[in-house]
């Protein structure tokens, strides 16, 4: 033991994103951190194969991306340096609004878009090139032991051999992702999880990797991403367009209700019904492309772990396997950097005592409150495809942000405000100051 490691094991459920940002926090408290992983990976694994998601376009937004730079100086300058650009969000993004183009024009937010193949493997070499950090792949986590207290002391493991065997533990992590068998877990223990809250989106992802012009080429175009967004109920398709590296674009067509087509005319055909052209228009231009792929899991669930009040001690929940939403807001990676951050400030204010005990409930209970504001962006955006009989604060939230947008598209001020707010660098009420508010209360909606 070292007085800035005074503690002895940890292990962490999961090795995939999550799991890996919240090994590099515990590898400055823990002599020994054991992520546990159920797929064959190594070092060289990119996107995760458990997690169906990974090959679909994935937005890092700002907040996240500082949180990433702290925990792994370099990072952003090494994934630069593969061809994943950085750029001004108001400069680089074609973004087409419901109501109209925002404003081409700077923001003071930085961001950078590369695939989640690229930045899980780099994570996952940063993470096991740690000393204190051990992988133990193609190994299921088959439930806790615990001591007499109901304290938390470990995990009982089953390798693909179908060795059974236990793993001590400090302290336990499950960043299992929305597979987690936690709440069983919990309720073996006698402890009860209320029901999760699941809020359906009914949107269907279809993605595809495919050749960019480079920089020099005559129709390189002047954006980074271009972007038509999904908004209930009035624009039921839509998609983005990523800049990602080694010359490549991601590309995601979303549809509500309507699956985007994996065929590449039908796949070119959805894309030439949306307002944006630009998608389209770099779709047809394509001449090497990567398999198109199609998800259609991506309802919103939350697991209130922050509810239970008998939460055992040494046991946290992180991720997906507390909360997982609709991709679409490009929220899920950030609010899992944020998490680790969080457990990274609690854990430096306990190791003045040395103690673990008491961390856990109160870990959940922050995660609680942190994952509130993404949740409940997500959730009202989605439930607005169904707007009758909804509650009088979604129905007031959409109707502000629609009138929001009339003033965003001709008011660069208040997109930047929108930009900040949605990349997770400032806090909503900057969307509710006296002088928004007033231009959103008396602006003129204009129909397209």
């Amino acid at each position: 033991m070292r007085a800035d490691r005074p503690w002895g094991k940890a292990v962490v459920i999961g090795g995939s994103y999550a799991g890996l940002v919240t090994a590099r926090v515990l590898a400055d408290f823990f002599s020994e951190v054991v992520l546990v992983e159920r797929d064959e990976v190594d070092e060289d694994t990119g996107a995760h194969p458990g997690a169906p998601q990974g090959y679909h376009a994935h937005a890092m937004l700002a907040k996240g991306g500082e949180i990433l730079e702290r925990l792994f100086p370099g990072l952003r300058a090494e994934l630069k340096e593969a061809g994943a650009p950085v750029f001004d969000y108001g400069e680089g993004i074609d973004f087409l609004l419901p109501v109209g183009l925002a404003p081409r024009e700077r923001t003071g937010v930085p961001v950078q878009t590369f695939t989640r193949d690229e930045l899980e493997r780099r994570l996952r070499r940063k993470v096991l090139a740690i000393p204190q950090v051990t992988l133990v792949p193609a190994t299921q986590c088959t439930g806790l032991t615990r001591d007499s207290s109901g304290r938390v002391t470990g995990v009982t493991c089953q390798s693909q051999s179908d060795q059974l065997y236990s793993l001590d533990a400090d302290l336990v992590i499950d960043a299992s992702g929305r597979s987690s068998s936690l709440t069983d877990w919990l309720d073996e223990m006698g402890i009860t999880v209320p029901p999760k809250r699941t809020v359906k989106a009914k949107v269907t992802y279809t993605s595809m990797n495919f050749d960019r012009p480079a920089q020099s080429h005559p129709d390189h175009p002047d954006y980074y991403v271009a972007y038509q967004m999904l908004f209930a109920p009035s624009v039921p398709r839509a998609g983005v367009l990523l800049a990602v590296e080694r010359n490549r674009w991601t590309c995601s067509l979303f549809g509500f209700q309507d699956m985007p087509p994996t065929d590449d005319e039908g796949y070119l055909a959805f894309a030439e019904s949306l307002t944006n052209p630009r998608l389209a228009e770099q779709i047809a231009m394509r001449s090497v492309q990567e398999p198109t792929r199609r998800y259609t899991n991506v309802d919103n669930q939350w697991r209130p772990f922050h509810t239970v009040k008998n939460w055992p001690d040494r046991l946290l929940a992180v991720g997906d396997s507390v909360c997982v939403f609709n991709p679409v807001y490009g929220q899920g990676m950030t609010v899992a950097a944020m998490e680790a951050e969080l457990l990274q400030d609690m854990l430096k204010r306990h190791r003045a005592s040395g103690r673990l005990d008491g961390l856990a409930r109160g870990f959940q209970r922050k995660v609680g409150r942190l994952v509130l504001l993404p949740w409940t962006v997500s959730t009202n955006s989605d439930l607005m495809w169904s707007p009758k009989g909804q509650p009088l604060a979604v129905r007031f939230a959409h109707w502000y942000n629609t009138r929001l947008f009339h003033v965003a598209v001709k008011d660069a001020a208040v997109w930047t405000r929108f930009v900040r707010v949605v990349n997770m660098v400032a806090s909503p009420a900057l969307l509710f100051h006296p002088l928004v508010a007033l231009k959103v209360l008396t602006v003129t909606p204009r129909r397209r």
